[in-house]
């Protein structure tokens, strides 16, 4: 079954529709979401994504992310992916927005406008290994300075809105 993404403009309006490879061939702009799971100790989990992914395999990044299907609200979406890909249910909530444009290897292109969400859960998660290489809880200051420190080990995504992610958390 293709998988297809919901194109919008920059205020997030729908435009269609389109396969999802095709929409990161031809860069299109689309809506994502971005998740970030915290436990109470206010540690990040970081996935490393599967090396086998279309792109950015083996890259760490946020808790999850992907694009809602058609009809489906960003908090559901969330939700579905968190699961699938995590194995764990966590409330989210809407953090903010932003619209990120990045080439990436084989000739693919992320242009989205990602919603970040946000959750807190100590449960332990249940990585899907199609989805998921391994994962961590780690601080703010630690994911800071891996980053600096070697950033091409992250996603793009990631490295574009963590900081803004600490800033609305606080840390």
């Amino acid at each position: 079954m293709e998988e297809h993404v919901v194109l919008v403009n920059t205020l997030d309006q729908d435009q269609g529709t389109m396969e999802k490879m095709e929409a990161h061939r031809s860069g299109q702009l689309h809506r994502a979401f971005s998740v970030f799971i915290l436990n109470s100790r206010g540690e990040l989990l970081l996935q490393q994504r599967a090396h086998h992914k279309y792109h950015s395999g083996g890259l760490w990044t946020n808790t999850c992310c992907s694009h809602p299907r058609t009809g489906e609200s960003v908090l559901e979406a969330g939700d579905r992916r968190l699961m699938e890909e995590m194995g764990m249910r966590c409330q989210l909530s809407k953090g903010f927005d932003f619209i990120y444009r990045s080439e990436l290897d084989g000739g693919l292109v992320e242009h989205e406008f990602d919603h970040v969400l946000f959750g807190v859960s100590d449960l332990p998660p249940q990585p899907n290994a199609d989805e998921v290489a391994d994962f961590r809880y780690v601080s703010f200051a630690r994911v800071r300075e891996e980053m600096s420190a070697d950033p091409e080990r992250f996603t793009t995504w990631f490295r574009i809105c963590f900081e803004r992610a600490a800033d609305h958390l606080g840390k």
